[in-house]
């Protein structure tokens, strides 16, 4: 046994889902509009996790292309029955306004890091759907149900249907077991069976600073539900001081050493001597992370040892603890024909009119496409931010024949917040140059006071980004030894759920490489490595 730090899982790991196959365990995370969809993380002691599966990677899977900034996979879940593994997940197709078009899909696979199968179509009523397997084989979908009707509260409950697998469609009649507590928002429904009863485990209370798990309880699955007496399960709302806050959208699992874990969602804050100005709360660049806590039980209910707000340690299991080698290169160099499943591309996968890794080999070859502001064709591969403080670094060539083609390192939040440092080209100096496009709430800009020209008979660039926890600057070299830094300092928190406009966000920030060609050229750009190396907090 060892102690646990908090998050188990850093940097844009939400809504997790956790099950047990045997003596490993399993965390399914969102990952919306970004592909390949799900993020699956694999432990054999709850305490070191590593990457295994990127489980949605086929169009005829997923189809992002359009998907609203935030849409795209929410709340996928995860379970292990019948010798195999089943993923359910959502499809959210709009995000503003009145409705939430989600559509929700069921796929399996024997293996975890096997091929996944085609989709089955559930339904589109509301999204955070998830799968119960009950004692006597029988199977049933909850999901939240969504309510667009003007003066209704939008979330309207928690529905129950049954699931037929050997028809691979629901059966029967929904029924709405769930109208939620008095802080409504009432959705993420996981449902489990233990000592008799029936146990619904819900979030409530939005998904910012006010977040909270709910538990109730039931002698028969559709109910009625009697609220646990000492709700909430798990929040920070009270608890301002702490940590890890946004705690909520939690998971239950019973490990084979008779114990029992909680896992969920948590966000933390930038230092506060970082953002004085900022809301009291702070800011979370880093996203929303996964973190565990140890439950114990008192007269048949569930409680998070150490009272209902989260620790930032634990004690750990009664595991042994098992250690995986990291799962990810400190610098990749693009000599395999398959990018780790760090990286991720914006909504659609990268086939060969948009990155190669044969082309030339040791390089990524990116083919210019579509603006950071598209939603449907991007060209641009990153992987998200792990640590407040970070160097990521790339190094490339390009050779651009117009303004309208730009290739580079990006730090990137969504379509109307980022900052990216490119070579681009400039007719005035008949030059390429390197230039800042700032994006902020689509608000845009270009910063840099002088333009930075790139000697002709320079064939590579190297560019890095230096995060200092509350900000990040960007630095350029031409041969690799000798750098310079760009004089403006971008603030992180920028970066981050809680600044952008109008809320509604998930996704944390992302760093990455990206190729544009608004001129309709296909130019490329050839990405020599890229490395990203997170640092200890000073």
């Amino acid at each position: 046994m060892s102690n646990i730090q908090n998050p188990i899982l850093t940097g844009f790991n939400p809504d997790p889902s956790i099950c047990r196959a045997g003596e490993d365990y399993y965390i399914a995370v969102s990952t919306f509009e970004w592909f390949p969809g799900v993020g699956i993380y694999h432990s054999k002691d709850l305490k070191n996790w590593r990457l295994a599966a990127r489980p949605l990677n086929r169009v005829n899977q997923l189809d992002m292309k359009g998907n609203p900034d935030s849409g795209g996979v929410w709340a996928p879940a995860l379970s292990y029955h019948d010798g195999q593994f089943w993923l359910i997940y959502t499809d959210v197709k709009v995000v503003d306004g009145q409705w939430k078009d989600s559509h929700n899909y069921l796929v399996t696979c024997n293996e975890i890091e096997g091929e996944w199968s085609d989709p089955i179509y559930l339904n589109s009523s509301g999204f955070d759907p998830s799968l119960f397997h009950d004692s006597d084989g029988r199977k049933y979908l909850v999901n939240m149900v969504w309510d667009h009707r003007v003066a209704h509260h939008n979330f309207y409950g928690i529905s129950l249907q049954e699931y037929s697998h050997t028809e691979q469609k629901l059966i029967g009649k929904a029924k709405i077991i769930f109208k939620g507590t008095d802080v409504k928002l009432t959705e993420a429904p996981h449902l489990y069976k233990m000592n008799g009863y029936y146990y619904l485990l819900t979030a409530e209370g939005g998904t910012k600073f006010d977040h909270q798990a709910t538990l109730a309880r039931s002698r028969q699955l559709e109910g009625p539900y009697e609220i646990h007496p000492d709700n909430p399960l798990i929040t920070t709302w009270p608890y301002p001081r702490n940590p890890l806050q946004k705690a909520g959208h939690a998971s239950i699992v019973h490990t084979h050493t008779d114990e029992w874990f909680l896992v969920h969602l948590t966000g933390r804050p930038l230092p506060k001597e970082t953002d004085a100005l900022l809301d009291p709360r702070g800011y979370c660049p880093l996203g929303r992370e996964t973190a565990i806590q140890r439950l114990e039980w008192r007269k048949d209910w569930p409680y998070v040892v150490g009272g209902n707000q989260p620790s930032s340690a634990i004690e750990g299991p009664m595991i042994e603890e098992t250690k995986w080698e990291p799962d990810y290169k400190e610098k990749e160099d693009f000599d395999s024909r398959k990018l780790n499943d760090h990286f991720q591309s914006l909504r659609i996968p990268l086939n060969h009119t948009i990155a190669s890794l044969t082309e030339r080999p040791g390089h990524l070859r990116i083919y210019g496409k579509e603006s950071l502001t598209s939603l449907f064709t991007q060209a641009f591969i990153a992987r998200r931010w792990q640590h407040f403080q970070f160097s990521a670094e790339t190094k490339l060539a390009f050779e651009p024949n117009t303004f309208q083609q730009a290739a580079g390192l990006v730090n990137y939040y969504n379509t109307k917040n980022w900052t990216a440092f490119q070579i681009t080209w400039d007719e005035e100096l008949n030059s390429r140059i390197l230039d800042l496009t700032v994006c902020d709430n689509f608000t845009f800009s270009q910063p840099l006071a002088n333009k930075i020209k790139i000697p002709n008979d320079t064939e590579y660039v190297y560019l890095k980004v230096d995060a200092q926890t509350s900000t990040y600057k960007y630095s350029y070299s031409f041969d690799g030894e000798s750098w310079h830094e760009t004089p403006v300092t971008f603030e992180s928190y920028k970066l981050s759920d809680d600044y952008i406009e109008g809320g509604g966000f998930f996704t944390g920030a992302f760093v990455g490489m990206q190729c544009q060609d608004t001129s309709g050229q296909n130019q490329y750009a050839d990405f020599d490595y890229f490395s990203y190396k997170g640092h200890e907090e000073s």
